[in-house]
């Protein structure tokens, strides 16, 4: 027992060291595959190449194998490799590279044939729809091998699909994938692509252009006039109403009342000459097409007639404030700083006077605090007692 382990581990050792190698190989159909069997450390042993029958394609650099679609690429001590054009399904299965040794030694090459799928078909359930709705669209892949895979986007948004593979009688795979979703207005026009994933193609697709119908945009636009509405003054609005289908009804009605008996409709537009308050309130522009019905409203307010010296408004769009008070603010801004500029023009002229009133005094006793007694002081005083004998003189 111990002899017959000895003997086996001594014969296996050569095989060990031939290390015969080979690769498997994925190729499209109607190209080219190369199988190679590399050997390390040849000792001259004969490398042969097998196909899937075990018949000899090549034996050392010989072809007994009478097909033409083999050729020889390389031959060496350590290589044997082969090409295969125009590859059909017919060819794939397990190669065999043989190494004539004792025992022979093997490798496998598993040859795989990629079959693409045929173009992608992509069906919608609905032709035209409209915002809100559900739709469903179905992207096929036919007759691949192996099995693709599908994905969708809409825009630039990828989206989830449902996928289903079936396994035909001729071994191909057929993927039909499922897309449902809701549409919105914003979908009209977008494309819906299916995107098919193979290793033999990539991105390879079809897409389908989505068309939405969805109820009318409304919006009010004042023609005239671009500020404040007036008493007296006109006022002139243009409805502009967007949808798919394009609306075919526009109409002017007034919230809670009628519109002013005089007021001129004409399409779109709405006219009202010589304005006055009573004809405030809500005016509604309603549009509509297949799909449904919107509107937009325009709230008037009409102030008092302004004053010649007034600036003109700044909004374009009445009814959107309340009468303005800043002209009384103003007024009484200014009447404030005119009364505080008196009082402190009173206070001034109050001090100076004060001042000068003082000074006079001074003056007339200046030098009296140099004098000895009283009638010294009257004296010496400016203007003192010998002016006043001379004043009393000139007028006796």
């Amino acid at each position: 027992m111990v002899i017959y382990v000895s003997l086996s581990f001594v014969l296996s050792c050569p095989v060990v060291s031939q290390n015969l190698v080979t690769d498997n190989v994925s190729v499209v159909e109607g190209d080219m595959a190369i199988i190679s069997c590399r050997v390390k450390n040849n000792d001259d042993s004969v490398i042969q190449l097998l196909n899937p029958n075990r018949q000899t394609i090549y034996f050392r650099d010989m072809r007994p194998l009478k097909d033409a679609r083999f050729q020889l690429v390389n031959f060496s001590d350590n290589e044997l490799r082969v090409s295969l054009s125009n590859v059909s399904l017919s060819d794939e299965g397990r190669y065999v590279c043989q190494l004539y040794t004792d025992p022979p030694q093997e490798a496998y090459a598993d040859i795989t044939v990629l079959i693409p799928p045929g173009n992608p078909i992509i069906e919608a359930r609905d032709e035209v729809l409209s915002e809100g709705n559900e739709t469903e669209m179905t992207c096929t892949a036919m007759s691949s091998k192996p099995a693709a895979t599908i994905k969708w986007m809409k825009g630039d948004k990828e989206l989830p699909g449902k996928p289903k593979v079936e396994l035909t009688y001729d071994k191909m795979y057929t993927v039909t994938s499922r897309l449902t979703f809701t549409v919105s207005k914003e979908d009209d026009g977008v494309p819906v692509v299916c995107i098919v994933d193979h290793p033999a193609v990539k991105d390879f697709q079809a897409q389908k252009y989505l068309e939405v119908q969805y109820k009318p945009e409304v919006k009010i636009v004042v023609e005239f006039p671009q500020g404040l509405t007036r008493e007296g003054e006109n006022l002139e609005l243009t409805c502009q109403a967007k949808g798919k289908p394009q609306p075919q009804r526009v109409n002017w009605v007034k919230v809670d009342d009628d519109v002013p008996s005089h007021a001129v409709i004409t399409g779109s537009d709405l006219y009202i000459e010589n304005l006055n308050k009573s004809y405030n309130g809500t005016y509604r522009c309603v549009a509509s097409n297949s799909v449904g019905e919107s509107y937009d409203d325009y709230i008037l307010y009409v102030y008092d007639t302004a004053p010649s010296t007034e600036p003109a408004a700044h909004d374009s769009r009445a009814g959107e404030g309340a009468p303005r008070t800043v002209d009384h603010a103003v007024i009484g801004g200014v009447v404030a700083v005119v009364v505080f500029a008196m009082l402190c023009l009173l206070i001034i002229l109050g001090r100076y006077f004060a001042r000068h009133k003082g000074t006079y005094f001074t003056h007339e006793a200046k030098g009296a605090d140099d004098a000895a007694d009283a009638d010294t002081a009257i004296i010496n005083a400016e203007g003192g007692h010998t002016n006043s004998d001379e004043k009393k003189e000139y007028y006796i």
